[in-house]
Parts: structure tokens; C-alpha cells; sequence
């Protein structure tokens, strides 16, 4: 983690430290959550340096008051902060003051009394099977190289045949799908978290047109999808990609690789899939995640509905 000047005394700095080391450690969290929850907790200690009038220690947070949050939160605010942004910065305040609360050096129930913003709600972008379809297909993929064009159809039907997230599908090696017999795959995912998902046989198939074509030695412990150059395959590559593709097929801007694996959900949800299976299939830790494209899918209906019922 990159080293940044943290304005509060020794023994709150020490106590931080172990408490990140304990979410990446002991809690698994992401290199990605641990590093917002560092800068969150370190603008923090930046308003309380301010607002206590010196770098703040352990005592100074012992008792932390809602009005003290609040205050944070509304310097926050106005400095453009979102309400996403907001909730998850008083969530990594909160963890730390859990963290103290319980070695006895803090009292976390001012923090517990603050009630989160109200976070915005929106639905995921799915694309019609239809567009899905189109986006995937080896014979609409618009790069002039064929091996370059067989690679982007392959990766954009892993997202979509098997709801992988990018850094998912660009994270697998020369071992994964090397062979037909490989209907399942192995995926680690956020968190260090391993699931179990399907690999349909138009992945196997783009996959192994993808090798045939590859003019690199895909080596097994190396990574399978390549750079023009031989080198790892970037994600801004595939998501330019898919800019061009959106131009192409008159798709509209949130047409994106990500939005592939919301069609995947999307779907499966669509054509009966269950949400404990559609939970574990996409790696969510908490089922109220996955929940959302339920949301997805009765705002379809409804769009159906209203534009084929002639009372509508």
C-alpha cells in the first residue's frame, strides 16, 4: 500500500495499521476495499485534525459523537463526495471503531447511531438476448486481425455465457479451458472468494477458435488471453472494444462489458433461474445483492406492458 502522511498520533496510527492488516488478512477483503477504506479513514483523521484542533490520538476518538460523523460527512458532501462514497466511507469508520471498541480503547456506539445517506437507487443496464447475442458472435467482432477478433469474441461470451466479471475472465491461464472436456471453471473472484461456474459450449468453442488462432505459445501457467503484442490483454482494450461495438450495433451507452454480466443474470433470473443459484453463480456474498435484478426484471415487464397493452 502506497505511503501517505497520516495526521494522527503514534498510537492511532499503530492501531489503524493493525486494523488494516486485519481486514486484508483476517477479513479477506479486496486490495481494492482495504485501499478505500485506508483513504476514507485517512480523510477522516485529515477533518478530525481540523476539527479537534491538532492531530487526533485514540482518546480523542474514544467517544466520538453522531454530531462529530455528521459533521465529516457534510465536508464530505460539500467537497462533491456522492452518497455511495459517503456510505462507505462511514462504513470503514465504523469498522475502525469496532476494531477499537473491542481491544477497549473505543466506544463505537455514536458511529452505530449515525444512520448511513440514503444511497441512490439504480438498476443494472442489461442487453437484450438479442444484442447479447450480436455483441458475442466471432463474425460482428470488428478488429482486422482474425486471432485479435476470435480473442475479443471469447472473451465477451465468458462474460456473458458465464457471468464472469473482466478482471475475471483476463485473470485465467494456458490450464483453463485447454480442452473440451473443461465444462466448469474455477474462478477467484473479489475478496480471494472461489466459485464454480458453467462453461457453455459456444465459450468452448470461441475459446479454442481464440487458441487456434493465437500466433503466442499459451503456456499453462501463464495467462490465456494475450496483448497484440504478446503481452497480458489489458481491460481498456476490451472495453474499447466495446465502445466500437455500441457504434456498430446501435447499442446504447450502457452497453458495456460489465453489462454483459448483468444480462447474464438478468436472463437466467428471466427464464426461471433461482436467486440462491444466480447468487452463486456470480460469486455476490450476500443474496440481497444478487436481489437487485429482480428489480431488473419487473421493470422489463412493465416496459413490455405498457407498450403492448392497448389500454396501457
Amino acid at each position: 500500500m502506497q505511503e501517505f502522511l497520516i495526521p494522527a498520533k503514534p498510537d492511532l496510527q499503530a492501531a489503524r495499521e493493525a486494523w488494516l492488516k486485519m481486514l486484508a488478512r483476517e477479513r479477506r477483503l479486496s486490495p481494492e476495499t482495504v485501499e478505500a477504506y485506508e483513504r476514507d479513514t485517512r480523510q477522516f483523521l485529515h477533518f478530525l485534525t481540523g476539527h479537534c484542533g491538532g492531530p487526533p490520538g485514540i482518546s480523542d476518538i474514544a467517544d466520538l459523537r453522531p454530531a462529530d460523523l455528521r459533521g465529516f460527512l457534510a465536508a464530505r458532501r460539500n467537497g462533491g463526495a456522492g452518497a455511495r462514497t459517503l456510505g462507505r466511507g462511514l462504513a470503514g469508520i465504523r469498522s475502525l471503531l469496532r476494531f477499537l471498541e473491542r481491544r477497549g480503547l473505543a466506544n463505537a456506539a455514536g458511529a452505530a447511531a449515525l444512520r448511513a445517506p440514503r444511497q441512490p437507487k439504480s438498476l443494472p443496464k442489461p442487453l437484450t438476448a438479442a444484442d447479447a447475442r450480436q455483441v458475442v458472435a466471432i463474425d460482428g467482432q470488428l478488429a482486422e486481425e482474425p486471432w485479435i477478433a476470435a480473442r475479443n469474441a471469447a472473451v465477451l461470451t465468458l462474460l456473458y455465457g458465464s457471468g464472469l466479471r473482466i478482471s475475471e475472465a483476463l485473470g485465467l491461464t494456458g490450464a483453463d479451458l485447454a480442452t473440451e472436456a473443461d465444462t466448469v471453471l474455477r474462478v477467484t473472484g473479489k475478496g480471494g472468494k472461489t466459485r464454480l461456474v458453467p462453461v457453455l459450449p459456444v465459450a468452448q468453442k470461441a475459446v479454442a477458435e481464440y487458441r487456434r488462432l493465437c500466433p503466442y505459445h499459451i503456456d499453462a501457467k501463464g495467462l490465456l488471453f494475450r496483448g497484440a503484442r504478446g503481452g497480458p490483454l489489458n481491460p481498456a482494450i476490451v472495453q474499447r472494444e466495446m465502445v466500437r461495438l455500441r457504434s456498430a450495433l446501435n447499442l446504447p451507452d450502457t452497453a458495456t462489458p460489465h453489462a454483459l454480466r448483468h444480462s447474464f443474470a438478468t436472463h437466467l433470473l428471466g427464464r426461471g433461474g433461482d436467486l440462491r443459484t444466480i447468487q452463486e453463480l456470480l460469486g455476490h456474498a450476500s443474496l440481497s445483492t444478487t436481489q437487485i435484478y429482480t428489480g431488473v426484471d419487473t421493470a422489463r415487464l412493465l416496459e413490455i406492458y405498457e407498450s403492448a397493452h392497448p389500454r396501457a
